[in-house]
């Protein structure tokens, strides 16, 4: 039996981790080791923008032992993710060029959305636990050193996610700047993160039930486990978790360090986490309560397993994205219908021109998320809806997409409506050559699409395509007047030829 040894690395705002895992079809991901080693790089990057040479030594050092340690272990292969404190790093190409010259390692950037869907995988691991929560109205809350990511799913489909300016790490720099005694902490904290939850409730959870809550948290689940490792394992309700965090919070922090083993400064983290969770029980109202334990590595790991087919995953991930993104234009007013009708031309288009565009499973899911999304700009304005949707789409969070990939697709729905410039002459969108040609055939791809369907009227919904040597024939099969589609189908051709080298031609049915 092929089994790979791998190694998760998660360069965090409070710490550095590392788990080690066999992964086999048989024992699917089987965690060995998991060093961990505390390193305050969040406070330095949220306050100052820069990591100290002090702080980029100390990174260097410890990340050469993790590249022995994998050496010992005979790691066939490693992935090495920095968050948010790497993110907002205003030296980060610097940084992270240091650290592969003096370790080997190579770590690359996650953008927040593909952070936490990383996290979100990690409780998809779980099994059946996930599928059954996720069936009834859940919150996944993903507790960071400098942000939490709430995630609403109903009926097995991801209905939002937003991301909300309340990490650990900068509450707690707040509660330090202001000097506070602990008998202070409980009020400050709820003042410091109200309002945001509040716009939370009004414009995201106004109507939903709340079944339950999944917690994605290293701090509280430690504290479980030392308290019951069974805690872990199974959900418990919210009487139980609020019992058991006043008893840890009855002792001071000194105390309950000796307590739980953890240093002070780590107490203090568990408190504020325990404190937001305590929060959103109250304001969802939610009865069950899971926090399985998982971290980053974990979602770092069954990635990897999933991508090279080592393991079968029972959840549709992407199936998450696209609703994501429908629920994105259903808040804008974009029908449903339409979206459904272009997504599927759009597709149609994509697949039988597949040997002279290039483009990947990857592209194809963007050209889906740029069909849904195509006129969302309209719920601000009628006269640019182009420059709204490109606004709307950067603005918003589409759960696992990269900040690349968001543009991709922001830029797409974008020259959808306006003249696409020459990349040597005026395109200042995309930073490379090779995505600019990336959003250069998805909307020369989008425009026939949405030319198709120019009336609203979902006339072509019965398209088939195929390639004849240079041009690219649509027959559809309807009994409808399509004589404004034939009459403006041209303007909307013209650049899918320039881009393709190949002319689309509209070929009504014979006997319709």
């Amino acid at each position: 039996m092929d089994v790979k040894t791998f190694a998760a690395i998660d360069v965090g705002s409070y710490e550095l981790s590392m788990k080690i895992f066999e992964i086999s079809p048989k024992e699917k991901l089987k965690e060995i080791d998991h060093i961990r080693h505390r390193i305050d790089l969040g406070t330095e990057t949220y306050t100052t923008g820069k990591l100290s040479h002090e702080k980029v030594d100390e990174l260097c050092r410890v990340l050469g032992e993790y590249a022995g340690i994998m050496k010992s272990y005979k790691v066939s292969d490693y992935k090495a993710y920095g968050t948010s404190a790497i993110r907002e790093m205003g030296n980060r190409s610097i940084v992270l060029e240091q650290i592969k010259m003096r370790t080997g390692i190579r770590i690359d950037v996650l953008s927040n959305s593909e952070q936490r869907f990383l996290d979100y995988k990690a409780v998809a691991s779980k099994g059946e636990s996930f599928h059954w929560l996720i069936s009834n109205g859940t919150a996944i809350i993903d507790i960071g050193g400098g942000s939490i990511q709430v995630s609403l799913f109903d009926k097995d489909s991801l209905v939002t996610t937003q991301n909300l300016r309340l990490g650990i790490l900068l509450i707690r720099e707040q509660l330090i700047k202001l000097k506070l005694k602990p008998s202070q902490y409980a009020e400050i904290i709820e003042e410091i993160c109200s309002g945001q939850i509040e716009v939370l409730e009004k414009l995201y959870l106004k109507g939903k039930k709340i079944d339950n809550i999944i917690v994605v948290d290293e701090y509280i689940s430690y504290a479980l486990a030392k308290k019951n490792r069974s805690y872990l394992d199974n959900y418990i309700d919210g009487d139980t978790y609020r019992d058991l965090m006043e008893e840890i919070q009855s002792h001071s922090l000194t105390e309950i360090g000796k307590l739980m083993q953890m240093p002070e400064e780590s107490i203090f983290l568990l408190y504020i986490s325990s404190m937001l969770v305590t929060k959103f029980l109250q304001t969802m109202g939610a009865g069950k309560l899971w926090i399985p334990g998982v971290t980053l590595c974990d979602g770092i790991g069954y990635e990897y397993a999933e991508k090279n087919k080592i393991l079968v995953t029972t959840h549709d991930f992407e199936k998450d994205i696209i609703d994501c993104t429908q629920n994105i234009s259903k808040r804008y007013m974009g029908s449903k219908k339409r979206g459904e009708t272009l997504e599927k031309i759009a597709l149609t288009i994509f697949d039988s021109v597949k040997k002279i565009h290039g483009l990947k499973k990857r592209e194809r899911l963007l050209l889906r998320l740029a069909a849904l999304l195509h006129d969302c700009g309209k719920y601000i304005t009628m006269t640019n809806v182009g420059e709204a949707s490109y606004e709307i789409v950067m603005s918003t969070e589409i759960i696992g997409l990269s900040h690349a990939e968001r543009e991709i697709v922001a830029n797409v729905v974008r020259y959808n409506y306006r003249d696409f410039s020459h990349y040597d002459s005026d395109w200042t969108g995309i930073p490379d050559r090779q995505t600019y040609l990336t959003v250069a055939k998805l909307t020369a791809i989008l425009r026939v699409a949405v030319g198709l369907d120019r009336s609203h009227k979902e006339k072509f919904r019965d398209i088939t395509a195929s390639l004849r040597d240079r041009e690219l024939l649509l027959t559809v099969n309807t009994s409808s007047d399509i004589t404004l589609e034939k009459g403006l189908f041209s303007t909307r051709a013209v650049f899918f030829e320039e881009i393709f080298n190949v002319t689309p031609v509209i070929k009504r049915k014979r006997g319709v």
